[in-house]
């Protein structure tokens, strides 16, 4: 067969809420965290497992929302008390200081503001020895997004393929979906492996190839036992 040729265009999607693929792994997520400003208590934890869109979907909303990106390790809180707008604090179960975490939640509740954390476990899992805190986090909403479904895989799928000039046949999806590992990160390692040793072999994208490179890396990790 002739090589399949292909533009090095290799151009990610941008975080935005319009390239967020939306299914039934995530649609009640999405919905909530479009609710606001109207988010109880003015935080939101959007929590899951890595690799489920948890920073897409909350780099978008802080990019419609205006919102202050911050370091939860290391809270400016005069700086963020001069925002005055909203607050996006990324993997935030890696804990924060309590009185910085307290006064940053008493900024959010105030009027036209809020707090969005992304996190793999719920606000009530985080540590926190001062009481006030205790309840406050407690108290947190909560939005999961679950492990991508079929519909999400594929669509991601496509996208990855599309960044990068390649028409896979129809059949390369279901082989793929069966046999990968359900994250978004595994989904683009995949191609990308799809698309160099496509490349190298000097030929197209297709189930035979996929089939060749996951056998590969079977044999691998039954050699170091894992």
């Amino acid at each position: 067969m002739p090589r399949q040729l292909r533009l090095p265009l290799n151009q990610s999607a941008p975080l935005t809420r319009a390239t967020f693929l939306v299914g039934p792994s995530n649609v009640q997520a999405a919905a909530i965290v479009d609710a606001w400003p109207r988010w109880p208590g003015g935080s939101l934890a959007l929590i899951g497992p890595a690799g489920v869109g948890k920073s897409h979907l909350a780099v978008a909303w802080a990019r419609a929302a205006g919102a202050l990106v911050v370091d939860i390790t290391d809270l400016d809180l005069a700086a963020i008390a001069a925002h005055q707008g909203p607050v996006l604090a990324e993997d935030a179960d890696r804990g924060a200081p309590d009185e910085a975490m307290f006064h940053l939640m008493n900024l959010a509740a105030r009027q036209d503001r809020g707090l969005l954390f992304t996190a793999r476990t719920a606000p009530a899992a985080w540590p926190a020895a001062l009481a006030d805190l205790r309840s406050r986090l407690n108290a947190t909403p909560v939005a999961l997004i679950d492990e991508p479904d079929d519909e999400i895989l594929q669509g991601v799928l496509e996208n990855f393929f599309r960044e990068r000039n390649i028409r896979p046949g129809p059949d390369l999806y279901p082989y793929l979906l069966q046999r990968i590992n359900r994250s978004i990160p595994d989904a683009r390692e995949i191609v990308r492996r799809l698309d160099e040793a496509g490349d190298d072999a000097a030929k197209p994208v297709s189930r035979v190839l996929a089939r060749r490179i996951l056998e590969d890396q079977n044999q691998i990790l039954d050699l170091f036992g894992e």
